[in-house]
């Protein structure tokens, strides 16, 4: 969890091929709540327009269990936002969001996080879905629909360049999805723009070491290849300008843990 500060400092540009990671990116999950196989970034030793049976896309929401997800979560969502999620944690399990609230929940997907936030928020609160896939935004419109929620929005748009209002958001939450911004710099400074003073990030993530250079291009959408190591992932919060940045809780993937998740098709 992070809190900002007064101050902002300077960050450089990282990636050199961001439009290309974007559009595989955005691809890869389209296809995906599509109940498609599709590649990332790079070329693909998968079939293109492969149907396989969604519970076999899903894991049966074995992913979101995994991610820390209960039955009192299920149970306030339609199914399709719970079998649909592809997060690797529950921000909303630490966030200590309050009634009146406004939620920014960057890399929204189906609408998960976003119809859990709304019943914190109230109907004096609202919550704000932002993705850059328009297959994604259209599921969640569907299930803030079927949830008969009426707090919540939906925009269109990249983390690196939020269609949001300055300082008008009390928290940001996101589940797994910064990994996937080549310009993670970017996404915490327009994080911070957003958020009023004392405003604060809740991030669910994936972080890694070690993974080779030659095999990140083809593992970025499986939220590995753009993963940094802890520590560095840290360090551009701060440099973004926040403080008090600190890891409430950590979850290991081990090797059974991935062989699990491969069988049950989370990770496909």
């Amino acid at each position: 969890m992070i809190r900002k500060d007064k101050s902002m400092k300077k960050a450089k540009n990282i990636c050199c091929s961001s439009d290309q990671v974007k559009e595989g990116v955005k691809k890869h999950y389209g296809n995906l709540i599509k109940g498609k196989k599709s590649s990332c970034c790079g070329p693909s030793t998968m079939e293109e327009g492969i149907n396989p049976a969604p519970n076999r896309v899903r894991g049966e929401g074995r992913l979101a269990q995994l991610a820390g997800y209960g039955e009192e979560e299920r149970s306030q969502v339609p199914e399709e936002a719970y079998l649909s999620s592809f997060g690797c944690g529950n921000p909303m399990a630490y966030a200590e969001v309050k009634p009146g609230q406004v939620v920014l929940d960057l890399g929204s997907g189906a609408g998960l996080d976003v119809l859990i936030a709304s019943k914190k928020v109230g109907p004096n609160g609202r919550v704000i879905g932002l993705d850059m896939t328009p297959e994604m935004i259209e599921k969640a419109k569907e299930n803030a629909s079927k949830a008969g929620v009426k707090n919540v929005e939906f925009r269109l748009g990249e983390m690196e360049n939020m269609p949001v209002e300055d300082e008008s958001v009390d928290w940001i939450i996101s589940n797994c999805v910064i990994n996937l911004s080549p310009d993670k710099k970017k996404v915490f400074q327009e994080s911070y723009r957003v958020l009023k003073p004392d405003g604060r990030v809740l991030v669910s993530d994936i972080v890694a070491k070690g993974i080779p250079e030659e095999l990140k291009g083809y593992l970025w959408s499986s939220c590995v290849g753009g993963a940094l190591d802890e520590e560095s992932y840290l360090q551009t919060i701060r440099e973004a300008g926040f403080e008090e940045v600190q890891i409430v809780d950590r979850l290991d993937y081990d090797r059974e843990t991935i062989r699990g998740l491969l069988d049950s098709g989370c990770l496909d």
